[in-house]
């Protein structure tokens, strides 16, 4: 069975995270993803063993599963014969992704309007960290973008600290963000014959992961919608996070009669039910506060479990609130290759891996390999590629473009 993207050739020019795990998901689906990286350690992301200090395993995880699927080759772009060998490189390419910053690529003579006069079918993509216009062009990770979108300012409670969402988020929405622009870019050159340049910064797709809050916002501009607001406040109490007697669960209800109703059945509170502070929406709205109150006093007395069972019999949606160790384990996850197992040569057995999050019924993706070592392929693809003779790969070496 033939894979979505294949036939597709993407020049992999990216470190750390947002623009390899960009090209992840194109490899995933098939395309040919050539990782070019610097002789002398290669991606940053090789180095990456530990997060906050904290080991996370025997293998790099971190480094292996973004870059899965990929052959790499390394290449001191700083020299003019390697950049020579690049060239050769996106003539054969239909896509240039990366992540450096815009004035390295043109120090580097790597800028689109170079690249694209070799090849002008190349769809040229690039990930800056704030976008392509403006002023802006300090250094940027997840964590300081995540800081200026306003997103972190709207988690946790009034007077505590702001909370990082955490986990690459913005990277890794960056990432998608990437590889939808790319996908888009190809389909316009197979409709016109021409490339074009794209961008996806980690600051717009920052600001589209907080789309929705940010959205009510922008259309009222009022205040509430623009910081941390407290659980014990919130405006429908039938749709906020509650700790039962052995864990927190979400409860997620409309503020309807309706949804009222089918509430009270299932708490079995007949003084809640007959309230007159609460038997209307505009009045559960005005007395939240009071209503979560109550409403925490109740769902402590008896196991998430309980409470869960007692929901889905009145058809109320609910979940227990997991973290990391559970989500592992559940079925569910792994049913739909959302996880998945595969083999790790470095400490030759198989490991678990974050899967494909798309499932394509004709064209499934797969994790066939994780992260290659440095440079693995760099010979086949001067040879086999681009045409170099063993001769002229010696030169290489000895002039240290190579390894």
């Amino acid at each position: 069975m033939s894979a979505a993207l294949e036939g597709i050739r993407v020049i992999d020019l990216t470190v750390w995270f947002q623009g390899p795990v960009a090209a992840q998901h194109l490899a995933d689906f098939g395309a040919e993803v050539i990782k070019v990286e610097r002789p002398q350690g290669g991606d940053q992301g090789r180095g990456v063993r530990s997060i906050k200090a904290l080991p996370v395993g025997d293998w790099n995880q971190y480094f292996l599963v973004i870059n899965r699927n990929k052959q790499s080759v390394a290449l001191d772009l700083k020299k003019p014969a390697g950049r020579e060998v690049m060239y050769r490189l996106v003539e054969k390419s239909d896509v240039f992704l990366s992540n450096m910053g815009v004035e390295l690529l043109e120090s580097w003579d790597l800028g689109y309007e170079k690249l694209s006069s070799i090849n002008p079918r190349l769809v040229y993509a690039t990930n800056t960290g704030y976008g392509r216009f403006g002023a802006v062009t300090k250094p940027s990770f997840d964590m300081t973008v995540q800081a200026l979108t306003g997103i972190m300012a709207r988690l946790g409670e009034p007077g505590q600290p702001p909370i990082y969402l955490g986990m690459g988020s913005g990277d890794a929405y960056g990432g998608l963000m990437s590889a939808l622009g790319i996908l888009l870019a190809l389909y316009h050159r197979n409709r016109t014959g021409r490339g074009q340049m794209i961008d996806a910064s980690l600051y717009g797709a920052q600001l589209f992961l907080a789309a929705s809050t940010l959205q009510k916002y922008l259309a009222g501009g009022q205040a509430e919608h623009a910081k941390q607001q407290s659980r014990k406040a919130a405006p429908n109490p039938l749709r906020n996070t509650y700790a039962t007697k052995d864990r927190w669960v979400f409860l997620c209800l409309e503020n309807t009669d309706a949804d009222w109703s089918r509430l009270c059945r299932s708490l079995d509170d007949q003084k809640l039910a007959a309230d007159p502070r609460f038997d209307s929406v505009i009045k559960r709205r005005q007395h939240a506060s009071e209503l979560i109150e109550w409403l925490d006093r109740v769902l402590a007395q008896r196991s998430a479990a309980e409470w869960l069972t007692r929901w889905r019999a009145e058809g109320i949606t609910a979940s227990r609130i997991n973290n990391l160790a559970e989500l592992a384990d559940d079925p569910q996850t792994w049913e739909n290759d959302y996880f998945l197992g595969t083999y790790c040569e470095e400490v030759q057995r198989q490991v678990k891996v974050r899967g494909l999050p798309i499932g394509l019924s004709k064209t499934p993706g797969a994790v066939n390999s994780l992260g290659p070592e440095l440079g693995q392929h760099t010979e086949i693809v001067l040879t086999e590629l681009l045409g170099y003779t063993w001769e002229q790969v010696d030169e290489l070496k000895t002039q240290g473009v190579i390894p």
